[in-house]
């Protein structure tokens, strides 16, 4: 009993670190190196991961993300 339930456990583990990994890979994609954790990242050509080239209607539009999305009105 002891033996199958450690076993599950361990499964279960795996299972988990697998998930979180894959999910760090695919959420960072749009990041660079050394840029934050979190929701948001800093604006800006130099803050992707590919480092493109933004053109000024790109790169104005990159630095308003957080402020044009619409307020919460709760």
């Amino acid at each position: 009993m002891i033996i199958r339930l450690a076993a599950l456990a361990g499964l279960g583990f795996a299972g988990y670190s697998l998930f979180e990994r894959r999910r760090r890979r695919k959420r960072n994609a749009a990041y660079a190196e050394g840029e934050p954790d979190g929701p948001f990242r800093n604006a800006g050509a130099d803050a992707t991961r590919s480092k493109d080239t933004m053109s000024k209607q790109d790169e104005a539009l990159d630095e308003t993300y957080p402020a044009s999305d619409a307020t919460a009105k709760y």
